[in-house]
């Protein structure tokens, strides 16, 4: 007799199991990037077991229809696709990793770019320009070559050499412009998390020079950064010396 109990009773709890994997569940989820801090939209989800599929909304939310064992797929261009199974939890929470390094999204704000400023800064400055190019130092006339008396004045005067004083200054304000539209501070804490104060140390300590800023992809700008932070952890309290600026030195014999 106790034989048959034991035997009905298991005979119950696989019924039981089959009829409780037979009911399907409507199921919430949400899909985040791998880092967990911020959620993915438009995210291919399909239940292997069903085939029914649809797509996540910009909040990164979805729900889909499964049952116990179900396998759920989710895939997007960019990110390895990720498969989890259904065991009765409340909340599909999905974590998908880039197949690729990541530039996080940066702020635009309205701002004139360094080109811009460059060539109002040559038309609000035409005269030192000119002052500054001598030209030619030989010219052509009707009685033939000749030095030119105008480009030799514009070398050795006083007034030629402020303006290519001048224009060098326009020149570095220029390669700075061009640095800060690039490396920028939301650009730095998206991928670093820095803020504050270590956020200024950081930037400062470690600013790129003007010719790798424009020589660089957008991907060598992001290792650059994140190289630099790894050496920033180690002191972030580090502050360098300021470099001293280049002095202009005119001699006259």
């Amino acid at each position: 007799m106790e034989v048959v109990k034991h035997f009905f009773l298991i005979g119950f709890v696989c019924c039981l199991s089959i009829a409780l994997r037979g009911q399907t569940a409507s199921v919430p989820g949400i899909v985040f990037d791998g880092d967990g801090q911020q959620r993915v939209g438009k995210v291919f989800l399909k239940n292997d077991r069903t085939k029914e599929n649809t797509f996540n909304n910009a909040r990164g939310e979805f729900e889909m229809n499964v049952s116990l064992g179900d396998l759920l797929i989710a895939s997007k261009e960019g990110y390895y696709t990720d498969t989890i199974k259904y065991t009765g939890q409340q909340v599909f929470m999905i974590y998908l990793k880039r197949t690729s390094i990541y530039i996080p999204e940066v702020k635009v704000v309205a701002r004139r770019s360094p080109e811009d400023i460059l060539a109002t800064r040559k038309e609000e400055f035409n005269k030192a320009y000119k002052l500054a190019d001598p030209g030619s130092v030989f010219s052509v006339g009707p009685t033939g070559a000749g030095l030119s008396i105008g480009s030799i004045y514009n070398m050795l005067s006083r007034e030629g050499r402020n303006a290519r004083r001048l224009t060098r200054i326009i020149q570095r304000e220029y390669e700075e412009n061009v640095i800060d539209a690039k490396f920028t501070p939301d650009l730095v804490h998206n991928l670093t998390g820095l803020s504050g104060e270590h956020l200024t140390n950081f930037m400062n300590n470690y600013r790129p020079t003007f010719y790798f800023v424009m020589a660089a992809t957008p991907y060598e700008l992001t290792a650059y950064i994140r190289s630099k932070y790894e050496i920033f952890k180690l002191n972030p309290n580090l502050r360098f010396l300021p470099k001293l600026p280049d002095i202009d030195l005119e001699v006259h014999n």
